[in-house]
């Protein structure tokens, strides 16, 4: 079983923009970068381990430390804020799951909702913030 990760707008803006800040280290940006780049496609923690240059263990800890999510949470966190920005322009959630890195429409609603505490319809229900907020 999963557990829930509901991580409020303001936390996961503020988590993506402490990641961008000069406190964070060259091979935790190096991830940061590549993460920027492909986070539609398929991303490893071997994979950010050799952007950053560093061992899966060192570099798991690190990015952990600096980031204050795991890697694997702040790829969630950035492929739902993608999500939340086609959903805003009317393209269909089967379509955004595919462009955003998720396996399908079901994909997409279970991490959306783990992220954001709502499903991309309910949110999008509720009045989606403009794109500044998210």
């Amino acid at each position: 079983m999963h557990a829930t990760l509901h991580v409020p707008m303001p936390s996961v803006a503020r988590c993506t923009d402490e990641a961008t800040s000069t406190a964070t280290t060259h091979a935790v940006q190096r991830a940061l970068d590549f993460i920027d780049a492909c986070f539609a496609e398929p991303i490893t923690l071997a994979d950010l381990a050799d952007a950053a240059g560093l061992s899966i263990s060192r570099f798991a800890a690190r990015f952990s430390g600096e980031v204050g999510v795991s890697p694997r949470q702040y790829v969630r966190i950035v492929r739902v804020r993608h999500a939340q920005r086609l959903l805003r322009r009317g393209v269909s959630p089967s379509l955004v799951a595919a462009e955003v890195g998720f396996f399908d429409q079901s994909h997409l609603c279970r991490h959306f909702k783990r992220v954001l505490g709502r499903t991309p319809v309910e949110w999008l229900n509720a009045g989606a913030p403009a794109d500044s907020d998210a």
